[in-house]
């Protein structure tokens, strides 16, 4: 069942753009949910209910799993979790704008892209290609593996995960930043100088908690990001990358998308024209789709001969 899930979802992740299959618009729901049940002042203090909030859909997933004794209904159940959770069209279509601004000989359009795309997944500073490397792995490749692994709760419970540490202000300051933006476009310079020291009072308590939600996404992340930078070496060139992988192996200072980009950028030829801003993102695309291949491959084969179930 696991197997089918995963082609069905791969297959139709791509054509399905409408709301009602994208994560944000569950997650978004689920935090209003939440406000609306009173908890949100301990949980501004409080690690525990943060992870509480992570685990009540988790729970719940896993629950229904449980008590679902048909088989098409598990496929059924099994697969829309997984294409909501692989839902990330926001980011396929900033790949599309980028080239198509490259195409056009507009830099600036594909910086700005660049930088849109880095500010909403809350990445560390990287390359448009770097980056997309990383993504593939977040939304696509580590979903399958959690999924395999541990079902659909697996899969919600790291894409949850993830989602936390991008938007980590979402449980306190969602309505306050989108208040905040109405604010900066309407109002005069002034205005806009208040509103944006309003944060900044209220900021020692995330500064306390994200830590240690990101703190568990890196050990979360740490063995399957050996297993996919494994990956990319078999599907580049093995002896320039593996001297790179062996070296991070066993690194537990190094964070996950370093490790995973270092690898990605030794498995394949970057002998392009530095003008080109379109070769790099390409190139490492390619490279992140057989990647993922691979690793349908290698999970299919572990399903089919027993060894997952």
């Amino acid at each position: 069942m696991s197997l089918i899930s995963l082609l069905i979802a791969l297959v139709a992740e791509r054509y399905l753009s409408t709301s009602v299959w994208q994560f944000k618009t569950y997650f978004t729901a689920y935090v209003s949910l939440f406000k609306s049940s009173k908890l949100m002042d301990v949980a501004k203090k409080s690690i525990v209910l943060q992870l509480i909030f992570i685990a009540i859909p988790v729970v719940i997933c896993d629950v229904l799993i449980e008590l679902v004794d048909d088989g098409l209904l598990y496929l059924v159940f099994s697969t829309f979790i997984l294409i909501v959770c692989f839902g990330c069209v926001k980011t396929r279509q900033c790949y599309k704008d980028y080239l198509m601004s490259a195409f056009r000989g507009e830099p600036t359009s594909c910086e700005l892209h660049h930088s849109q795309l880095q500010q909403d997944t809350s990445s560390a500073p990287m390359s448009f290609g770097q980056l997309l490397v990383w993504l593939n792995y977040r939304y696509f490749i580590a979903i399958m593996i959690f999924f395999v692994v541990f079902g659909p709760a697996g899969a919600l419970f790291y894409r949850l995960l993830v989602t936390m540490n991008e938007t980590p202000e979402a449980l306190d300051k969602e309505c306050t930043k989108d208040d905040t933006q109405i604010n900066v476009e309407n109002d005069d310079t002034e205005t806009s100088v208040e509103v944006e020291e309003e944060p900044q009072a209220t900021n020692s308590s995330e500064e306390m908690e994200t830590p240690i939600l990101k703190d568990i996404l890196f050990w979360v992340d740490w063995l399957p990001v050996r297993i996919v930078a494994f990956g990319y070496m078999l599907v580049g060139h093995f002896s320039k990358a593996m001297p790179v992988w062996l070296e991070n192996l066993f690194d537990i200072n190094k964070q996950p998308n370093q490790i995973l980009i270092n690898v990605a950028q030794k498995s394949e030829d970057f002998m392009v024209d530095p003008d080109d801003c379109t070769a790099e993102p390409c190139l490492l695309v390619r490279l992140a789709k057989r990647t993922l291949l691979l690793c349908l491959a290698a999970i299919a084969i572990l399903i089919l001969t027993g060894i997952l179930n």
